[in-house]
């Protein structure tokens, strides 16, 4: 092997060919006609999904819980949500998926469980319960006139402390994300034991085919738990993501997780690892030898167009194509001549529709847009997710729905933080986080999903627990279906072309073309046997003269989103595939 080229897919290694499709379980079907989708709805749609050319289903949560952050927040991790279905329900679908030479992975969801879970209302009910050390629990501090403050002055990544009040025993309990998902306290290796029992090895003996692990890299805190820097003076809560992400012994936990667990089936992993931008400190998950993650989620592409920093992600910002390009490229090189490996993706349940965000939603552009990026991910180096309703063009909610129409906790909270700073400090800041929303809100990914022209969109025959888009008549799977130069369509041919051309677009050496054109993306591919690929994307809404003109009459053209491409001019949105002789 040179030094520059990628790994192939080696014994047990099945998932680096893989497409994955993710499922958000709440909006993807709802079988029974109470507005929430569920486990049997999904069952009904295995054909469709086997058909569009996925080889791992990827289930969002379904385990018991509140669904205070939309089953983020587990109860019981041995349990389904009853509006989802039972266990049994589960048993069926990886059934269902492996008669049909799928596999089945699910969230792993261990940084935090919900204040539900009985560990942690056993850990709550007295400061000498057994499990009290299974949470994060400090006194709190006080300043000089009596007043009552939390151990540190750490902010949430929903934008409010860090750190929740009991009443009870006169304590904070830590909670990255919303007080109702109080932090695991990975130090401790009986509570860890219990992870692995009951979050891991109960469903891997069903079948299960291997995990997304959630929040992958923050299971390892600074446990003296020093306070953040000061940034904002104006405010208590300050960011403090480097406190607790990539700790000390996060490695450590890793790698007992697989050596404990993951190594006795034939399974893989990928991790949610955000705030890791060096790919030399990202190798240290990933790399085959260390035995912790087979590849992970980096952000850095997800993260274009957001605020700098936790407490401005909806602050609205440009960026430019050349910014994507270095992105792309990073982690499209960051495995030659290592034994890493990595993921192609721009959409999940987390973030707005990539139309949307990095292309055209308007109606004269939205389907070139969406073959355009189709063409983009395919080509990419890496095991590839795609993500519900993104193979059929799925884009944004309309701008002029108001806040009323968003549901999640993360986006109520940033707004409703932005009213106050708006009435205070930063009068233009609610207008700004409003904007930010429309663009890149977890909610707009969350719509039910387009199924037909039907009330609801065929999604459900009840009322749906979140508005259906109002252009779901225009964009749907039945209509896609049944045209054979749809998204939907296009779709199938790039997924099946992937796998024939594996060599070259699951493996092949990713080499950038004209890194400062802000309007085209051009890239190579080079895979072990010399062959080679031209990709070209226009990312705007203007004719763009092609300037490989010369090199491309030595290639044949693979595929097109237009049937009519010009040879000297790209059109708005467009992308094409070239293969050399």
């Amino acid at each position: 092997m040179s030094p520059h080229s990628v790994k192939t897919g080696q014994p047990g290694t099945w998932w680096k060919d893989a497409t994955v499709y993710q499922v958000y379980p709440a909006s993807f079907k709802d079988s029974d006609g109470d507005g929430w989708g569920d486990i049997p709805g999904i069952i009904s749609k295995i054909d469709y999904l086997k058909d569009l050319g996925v080889d791992v289903v990827w289930l969002s949560p379904m385990f018991d819980s509140p669904q205070e952050d939309m089953g983020y927040d587990i109860s019981d991790y041995e349990a389904v949500y009853p509006r989802y279905g039972t266990v049994e329900d589960i048993d069926v679908l990886i059934q269902a998926c492996h008669e049909r030479g799928m596999k089945l992975i699910l969230d792993l969801v261990v940084n935090h469980t919900s204040t539900e879970h009985k560990w942690f209302k056993e850990s709550r009910s007295s400061k000498t319960n057994p499990k009290r050390d299974w949470y994060f629990w400090r006194p709190p501090r006080y300043d000089d006139k009596g007043n009552r403050h939390p151990p540190t002055n750490y902010r949430s990544y929903f934008a409010d402390s860090a750190w929740a009040w009991d009443e009870s025993t006169q304590e904070y309990y830590l909670h990255l994300y919303a007080e109702s998902q109080p932090d695991l306290n990975w130090e401790n290796e009986e509570t860890r034991n219990a992870i692995y029992g009951s979050a891991m090895r109960f469903w891997l003996d069903r079948g299960v085919d291997g995990f997304r692990v959630d929040t992958v890299n923050k299971y390892s805190k600074h446990v003296d738990f020093p306070d953040a820097p000061i940034v904002d003076p104006s405010n208590f809560i300050q960011p403090a993501t480097h406190l607790y992400c990539n700790g000390p012994r996060i490695h450590e936990f890793l790698r007992e997780m697989h050596d404990k667990v993951l190594s006795d089936y034939d399974v893989f992993t990928v991790g949610e690892l955000s705030l890791t931008p060096d790919p030399r400190h990202v190798l240290d998950y990933v790399s085959a030898s260390e035995k912790q993650l087979d590849m992970v989620f980096q952000f850095d592409m997800i993260h274009l167009g957001m605020g700098h920093g936790l407490e401005d992600k909806y602050d609205p910002t440009e960026w430019k194509l050349s910014e994507m390009k270095k992105i792309i490229t990073k982690w499209q090189k960051f495995i030659e001549g290592n034994d890493g490996w990595t993921t192609a993706f721009c959409e999940n349940h987390d973030n707005g529709r990539a139309i949307s965000r990095f292309a055209s939603d308007e109606p004269e552009f939205w389907e070139s847009s969406a073959k355009m990026l189709a063409i983009f991910m395919v080509t990419l180096t890496g095991t590839l997710f795609l993500y519900q309703g993104q193979e059929i063009g799925m884009i944004n909610m309309p701008s002029e729905w108001s806040i009323d129409e968003y549901k999640d906790i993360e986006a109520i909270n940033y707004y409703k933080e932005a009213e106050k700073l708006s009435m205070t400090s930063d009068p233009t800041r609610k207008e700004r986080i409003m904007r930010g929303l429309q663009k890149m809100a977890r909610d707009h990914a969350r719509l039910p999903m387009q199924w037909d022209s039907t009330p609801n969109a065929g999604f459900s025959t009840g009322i749906p627990w979140m508005r259906t888009h109002d252009k779901y008549k225009d964009i749907n799977v039945e209509i896609e279906e049944k045209d054979p130069n749809s998204v939907l369509s296009f779709w199938k041919r790039l997924l099946a072309l992937r796998k024939d051309y594996r060599d070259l677009f699951v493996y092949g050496i990713f080499d950038l073309v004209d890194l400062e054109n802000e309007h085209t993306f051009m890239y190579t591919k080079l895979s072990n046997d010399n062959q080679i690929a031209l990709v070209v994307l226009n990312f705007t809404k203007e004719p763009r003269p092609f300037t490989a003109v010369d090199r491309s009459k030595k290639m044949k053209l693979l595929i097109s989103n237009y049937s009519d491409s010009q040879p000297e001019t790209l059109q708005p949105f467009e992308g094409r595939v070239y293969l050399n002789f």
